[in-house]
């Protein structure tokens, strides 16, 4: 498993498949602005200027919503996961 640094983050992003009512299957995400992803792992968070620790907002298990186009696909084994910064995550979703 991947251990990031810093204020990133490793996502899972989950994987949408829309169709048309002909049943053409239309590219997963290309015209959203957002997309929901599965926290897989935390960084320790991001230092002040002063050396003091900041707390990431995520955890583990969390379902987020990421700006579309945010952070670096990178491969885990067989898993296709991405890296991205704290600041890239909109919101928690509950």
């Amino acid at each position: 498993m991947l251990k990031p640094l810093g204020d990133r983050i490793v996502v899972k992003f989950e994987e949408v498949e829309e169709t048309t009512a002909s049943g053409f299957v239309l590219a997963g995400g290309s015209h959203e602005a957002t997309k929901t992803a599965t926290v897989l792992a935390v960084g320790p968070g991001s230092r002040t200027l002063h050396g003091d620790l900041i707390a990431p907002s995520v955890a583990k298990d969390d379902k987020v919503l990421v700006e579309n186009g945010a952070g670096l696909d990178v491969k885990d084994g067989d898993d296709k996961v991405s890296i991205v910064r704290e600041s890239d995550i909109l919101a928690i979703l509950s």
